[in-house]
């Protein structure tokens, strides 16, 4: 059985459906980007995965046992699944070192690795009103971390930050993953960010899932031009240009029909 499964979920807003028939599953330290354009249901997704939404129909398991929504469960979410969303806030009047002693449940040295790896153990003095955005949403992150989780959920992690927090960033959810051992599932509204991270990626399109691969399959190999428009620059080939261009073909592999401009070649 799957660590993470999600199967045929659904779910509607005013009638309009959000979620559309979704299933896919993950597996411990498989790294899952969700992609799509704004609208497309990736955050909604994320929510229901997190038990943060009740679903229309549809299960989710997530080790065995089916995750809840708010209408069957009074605290709505999973104790073993984390949720940060891209509109987190920290409590104001607090030192950062309170804050994460108040959700803290690692030991003494393992609590100072998820501050290091978050890149904040120079911050554990200051107050919470002395950070910048970047620094929060690290804290933020180490708030979730020191609690336990092991599956943790990111809702747009790289939005409203500047290049220099971004790249920060990327590089402390590489080591949450690869020091931690922590698996994750992130929502993105810049596929391209994602890329370089996941080990799959999963493409939305109006609620429904219409790609699912590998980052270089997908890149590569999209579906649609929807698909294609959002990883990057391309061309679309009409098929009597394929034709054409495959009369002067010797390698024996069928032309795609969206090119990227770094598989042009000048001879």
């Amino acid at each position: 059985m799957a660590w993470l499964a999600v199967s045929g979920i659904n779910k509607k807003e005013a009638g309009v459906a959000v979620v559309n028939d979704i299933s896919f599953t993950q597996q411990p330290l498989q790294k899952i980007a969700i992609a799509g354009a704004t609208g497309s249901g990736k955050t909604t997704l994320l929510k229901l995965v997190a038990g943060l939404i009740q679903p229309d129909s549809g299960t989710i398991f997530f080790e065995g046992e089916r995750i809840k929504g708010p209408d069957e469960k009074l605290m709505p979410g999973h104790v073993g699944v984390a949720y940060l969303s891209q509109h987190f806030e920290l409590r104001n009047n607090y030192r950062v070192e309170e804050l994460l002693q108040m959700a803290n449940q690692l030991d003494e040295n393992d609590a100072a690795l998820v501050y290091t790896v978050c890149k904040i153990d120079h911050l554990l003095k200051r107050w919470t009103h002395q950070l910048s955005g970047g620094e929060r949403q690290r804290i933020a992150l180490a708030q979730l971390l020191v609690s336990a989780p092991k599956l943790l959920l990111l809702d747009e992690p790289y939005s409203n930050l500047d290049a220099l927090h971004k790249t920060e960033l990327q590089s402390v959810l590489y080591n949450i993953c690869e020091q931690l051992k922590m698996t994750c599932l992130l929502v993105s509204h810049d596929p391209v960010d994602v890329l370089s991270w996941a080990d799959v990626i999963l493409v939305l399109q109006q609620g429904r899932l219409i790609q699912k691969g590998t980052p270089e399959f997908v890149y590569r190999h999209p579906v649609n031009e929807y698909v294609a428009a959002l990883f990057g620059k391309y061309n679309v080939l009409s098929n009597d240009l394929i034709r054409q261009l495959a009369a002067f073909k010797t390698v024996g592999k069928p032309i795609p029909q969206f090119i990227r401009p770094e598989q042009f070649i000048i001879t």
